[in-house]
């Protein structure tokens, strides 16, 4: 993974899709305090959505941190999202991208309520997670995958949480079609593939533009279906 954000068309696109989210649905008219709940290898933290103001990231991970300071990451936490170690109403936005759907999460209402937590009357949520359980495949079981996500299972998380659901919106619809066909594929055929899902090959600009198209889409009145579900949500003062 921290070899393949910086040039990967699925991050690249995907990062394509936050940015118009954040623009439409935020409206950052100052410099914002940021949490990224599970900031990985510090990809998200230290390009885009430092853009937008300050950013602050957890992970659990010793090796995620380390990695993220690889990057000149400098706030950084090592703590669970379970139990976030910040003070309450200290963000004006909270991040959490492809983090609540791990096996190291076994309660999600838990940690949207530590997001909720920290959160600022006022301020934002902002989520990506896998779409449909029935997609299950190969690089799920790399990635200890617990469960994927419908809107109507991610809008009844967030609610039961105390958010006030502002957008929710499918992404990466146009190459759903490929993805049904591999995961079909697998199942006809379950030969273990070394390739990760994550490899870069001469198909990576092509597939970047395609997920980089749906942007206006997903942020504006959304898609039906796709592999990731987004959710822009709030707290209400």
């Amino acid at each position: 993974m921290f070899q393949a954000e910086e040039r990967h068309w699925w991050y690249l696109g995907m990062a394509t899709i936050t940015r118009a989210l954040l623009n439409r649905h935020v409206h950052p008219s100052q410099r914002l305090n940021i949490l990224d709940a599970g900031c990985g290898t510090g990809a998200a933290m230290t390009t885009y959505l430092a853009d937008y103001g300050d950013v602050t990231g957890v992970d659990l991970y010793k090796e995620a941190v380390i990695l993220s300071r690889k990057r000149n990451a400098s706030r950084l936490a090592r703590a669970s999202i379970l139990d976030l170690p910040l003070a309450s109403a200290s963000f004006d936005l909270v991040t959490s991208f492809d983090v609540l759907y791990e096996r190291g999460v076994p309660d999600e209402t838990r940690a949207l309520r530590e997001f909720f937590r920290v959160l600022l009357p006022g301020g934002y949520l902002l989520m990506r997670l896998p779409a449909y359980d029935w997609l299950r495949g190969q690089h799920d079981e790399r990635v200890h995958t617990r469960r994927r996500y419908t809107k109507g299972l991610l809008k009844s998380l967030l609610e039961q949480s105390g958010f006030h659901i502002v957008h929710l919106s499918y992404a990466n619809t146009l190459l759903f079609p490929l993805a049904l066909a591999k995961r079909i594929g697998e199942r006809i055929s379950p030969l273990r593939s070394e390739r990760s899902d994550l490899s870069v090959d001469r198909t990576n600009e092509i597939f970047r533009r395609i997920l980089s198209w749906e942007a206006p889409f997903v942020s504006s009145f959304g898609l039906p279906y796709g592999l990731s579900v987004f959710a822009v949500a709030r707290k209400i003062p």
